[in-house]
């Protein structure tokens, strides 16, 4: 059971608890793992959040710097020209829940002035001036944990005694920063940050204990999809790892995850509606019936 929490949001309230809500990636960058700039420009971009939304996304997660440590950090102002144009388009053509994929105060300000309600900070609140800036603007703020600056890949299989323990208790210190940089408790939302700053190992360690994680008091977001643990597990390339990726997500819904980051939206979405129809959790009309277009291969 998902624990209700609501999140306020630039002016807009997010009530989390019921289903798992489903967060579509689009990178804005030409060089994302698990696509490699295979929407280049912003209509194709804008073309991907439609399909993303129609296949059952609640939130849009826009990202102009993609995580690979093999190239350096985007300079700001091209970070923005890649992120607002893109983030507007969104707002105002597909009336989307938007979330700024970014550690930088900046390209964060720029991104909610165009309409961004959500701050997704992979960097773990490096730069606390991005919690002065959601403070003052209203948007929600994802906490992750990570020790890596971004850009920086960090894999030390001795780094951790109890791996679920110290995530919990760096998001417990963070939220303390946030909230003495101005921000509300119901502005946070929680991300464990699988992979960051984590061996598959060690990954697969916290995942497997991601329930603690409740006993901060804030909703989680769970980014699973393609990580590098699946890909161990698998011996799977990004694109291939699809199956492995629904695995992990049943796993986080079992444990009360209430976002759900994922790039293939229409199959998490398939597999969740599945999964509640079976568990008796959604009503099942009782003339359900196949559409004889879909009974056979064509």
């Amino acid at each position: 059971m998902r624990r209700r929490h609501s999140v306020a949001a630039a002016g807009r309230t997010l009530a989390l608890g019921g289903r798992p809500w489903l967060m579509g990636i689009v990178n804005a960058s030409p060089d994302s793992f698990s696509d490699a700039g295979a929407y280049p420009d912003l209509d194709a971009r804008v073309a991907l959040a439609r399909e993303l939304l129609d296949a059952g996304a609640d939130i849009i997660d826009v990202g102009g710097e993609s995580a690979t440590t093999l190239r350096p950090p985007v300079t700001v102002p091209e970070e923005i020209e890649r992120v607002v144009p893109l983030v507007r388009r969104l707002v105002s053509e597909l009336d989307a829940t938007v979330s700024a994929d970014t550690y930088k105060p900046p390209v964060a300000e720029a991104a909610i002035a165009a309409g961004a309600v959500i701050v997704n900070d992979v960097s773990g609140l490096r730069d606390p001036a991005l919690a002065d800036v959601c403070a003052r603007t209203g948007a929600a703020l994802v906490l992750m944990h990570t020790y890596a600056a971004p850009k920086q890949r960090l894999q030390d299989p001795g780094l951790y005694g109890d791996v679920a323990a110290d995530v919990a208790g760096f998001l417990a210190g963070r939220i303390e920063l946030a909230r003495a940089h101005g921000m509300g408790e119901e502005q946070l939302i929680l991300d464990p940050g699988p992979d960051f700053a984590k061996t598959p190992a060690q990954t697969i360690a916290l995942l497997a204990h991601f329930e603690q994680l409740h006993s901060l008091g804030r909703p989680l977001l769970l980014a699973v999809s393609r990580k590098d643990f699946v890909g161990a597990l698998t011996g799977r390339a990004p694109g291939e790892r699809l199956a492995g990726t629904l695995a992990a997500i049943g796993h986080g819904v079992d444990a009360g995850a209430h976002i759900l980051r994922v790039h293939d939206v229409a199959a998490a979405a398939d597999y969740l509606a599945v999964r509640a129809a079976l568990r008796g959790e959604a009503a099942v009309d009782p003339q359900l019936a196949l559409d004889d277009a879909i009974r056979h291969a064509r």
